[in-house]
């Protein structure tokens, strides 16, 4: 479990890379939500790990990480989009080029802002991914079009995300989960005022069941 570098469109870059005990070649991109790339994160991609999986989760932020919605609302207001967007196309291409992964589907896993990016790339690499998970993010994206597979974890009081149209979200390779008397945030432990454990358990068993089940070893 360590920070590595890599290059995008010649920056240099960090992610955090979470290895198993014996890489199966289940490989899962984590896509970060505006706070940046937190301990909380970080510890994702470790639980993934625990859990037999590659994880690997690029620093959108490029350092930066937020406490509060104010401080995340200025990240995200002084942002260089192109700058975010190579940052998360070289991540995947990071993972695509090692061994572990060669020729095979990679899976991803993105929270709000996060699960913009996931989509952004299953577009424009079509072939990429097996497997995407959607945390309270992209709600009403039409999905039918992708070739890969998703599963959606929603809340049902949730102001950013409005539930009428995660509603509409009807495509036939998207399984779509709504936690009631859940808001934005419900899965991230950091945020007490927002953490539902029962909720965030039942989607922790349902991401780990389906990323089994749709990637390759």
């Amino acid at each position: 479990m360590t920070m590595i570098t890599f290059n995008a469109d010649g920056n240099i870059r960090q992610g955090y890379l979470a290895l198993p005990t014996s890489a199966n070649g289940k490989t899962v991109l984590v896509l970060h939500a505006w706070w940046g790339l937190t301990d909380f994160f970080k510890a994702l991609c470790d639980r993934l790990a625990a859990q037999g999986f590659v994880a690997f989760a690029p620093d959108l932020h490029h350092g930066k990480t937020a406490a509060t919605i104010e401080e995340a609302e200025q990240i995200m207001e002084k942002r260089d989009l192109p700058a975010v967007q190579a940052t998360a196309e070289a991540a995947l291409e990071y993972l695509q080029a090692q061994a572990f992964t060669r020729g095979k589907k990679l899976g991803a896993i993105g929270f709000s802002m996060g699960a913009g990016y996931a989509t952004l790339l299953d577009s424009l690499h079509p072939e990429a991914f097996g497997g995407i998970v959607l945390f309270y993010g992209e709600g009403g994206a039409d999905l039918s079009e992708s070739k890969a597979q998703y599963q959606c974890h929603f809340a049902q009081d949730d102001d950013w995300e409005p539930l009428e149209y995660v509603q509409k979200m009807t495509a036939a390779n998207a399984e779509i989960h709504i936690y009631p008397n859940c808001y934005h945030w419900f899965f991230e432990d950091n945020r007490p005022e927002h953490y539902n454990l029962e909720a965030a358990q039942l989607a922790w068993r349902r991401t780990l069941e389906f990323l089994g089940k749709t990637l390759t070893g």
